[in-house]
Protein backbone atom coordinates (compact mmCIF):
# COMPACT_ATOMS: atom_id res chain seq x y z
CA UNK A 1 0.00 0.00 0.00
CA UNK A 2 1.39 3.38 -0.94
CA UNK A 3 0.80 6.52 1.07
CA UNK A 4 -0.32 9.78 -0.50
CA UNK A 5 2.64 12.04 -1.11
CA UNK A 6 2.80 15.21 0.95
CA UNK A 7 3.65 18.43 -0.84
CA UNK A 8 7.24 19.63 -0.41
CA UNK A 9 6.02 22.86 1.18
CA UNK A 10 2.71 24.43 2.04
CA UNK A 11 -0.08 23.40 4.34
CA UNK A 12 -2.02 20.19 4.84
CA UNK A 13 -5.35 19.76 6.58
CA UNK A 14 -5.96 17.15 9.26
CA UNK A 15 -7.64 14.74 6.81
CA UNK A 16 -4.43 14.59 4.75
CA UNK A 17 -2.20 14.38 7.84
CA UNK A 18 -4.10 11.33 9.09
CA UNK A 19 -3.66 9.61 5.72
CA UNK A 20 0.12 9.60 6.13
CA UNK A 21 0.22 9.42 9.93
CA UNK A 22 -2.59 6.95 10.71
CA UNK A 23 -3.84 7.69 14.19
CA UNK A 24 -7.30 8.70 15.38
CA UNK A 25 -8.28 12.36 15.55
CA UNK A 26 -8.41 12.09 19.34
CA UNK A 27 -4.88 10.64 19.47
CA UNK A 28 -3.62 13.32 17.08
CA UNK A 29 -5.06 16.20 19.11
CA UNK A 30 -3.76 14.69 22.36
CA UNK A 31 -0.30 14.51 20.75
CA UNK A 32 -0.55 18.13 19.65
CA UNK A 33 -1.54 19.18 23.16
CA UNK A 34 1.33 17.22 24.74
CA UNK A 35 3.89 18.54 22.25
CA UNK A 36 4.53 15.13 20.65
CA UNK A 37 3.01 16.30 17.35
CA UNK A 38 3.46 19.68 15.62
CA UNK A 39 1.28 22.62 16.53
CA UNK A 40 -1.29 23.64 13.91
CA UNK A 41 -1.51 26.98 12.17
CA UNK A 42 -4.82 28.81 12.00
CA UNK A 43 -5.45 29.86 8.41
CA UNK A 44 -8.86 31.29 9.22
CA UNK A 45 -11.59 31.23 11.85
CA UNK A 46 -12.59 27.67 10.94
CA UNK A 47 -9.50 26.46 9.10
CA UNK A 48 -6.58 24.73 10.79
CA UNK A 49 -3.63 23.22 8.96
CA UNK A 50 -0.08 22.00 9.49
CA UNK A 51 3.09 22.85 7.62
CA UNK A 52 3.95 19.98 5.27
CA UNK A 53 7.57 20.29 6.38
CA UNK A 54 6.58 19.70 10.02
CA UNK A 55 4.62 16.57 9.12
CA UNK A 56 7.51 15.23 7.01
CA UNK A 57 9.91 15.84 9.91
CA UNK A 58 7.52 14.05 12.31
CA UNK A 59 7.36 10.99 10.05
CA UNK A 60 11.15 10.84 9.82
CA UNK A 61 11.54 11.34 13.59
CA UNK A 62 9.13 8.46 14.24
CA UNK A 63 11.25 6.18 12.06
CA UNK A 64 9.02 6.26 9.00
CA UNK A 65 9.80 7.06 5.42
CA UNK A 66 9.36 10.58 4.08
CA UNK A 67 6.52 11.03 1.58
Amino acid sequence: MTHPILPETGFVRLREVLKVFPVSKTTWWAGVKSGKFPKPIKLGPKMTAWRAEDIRALIVAMGGRDG
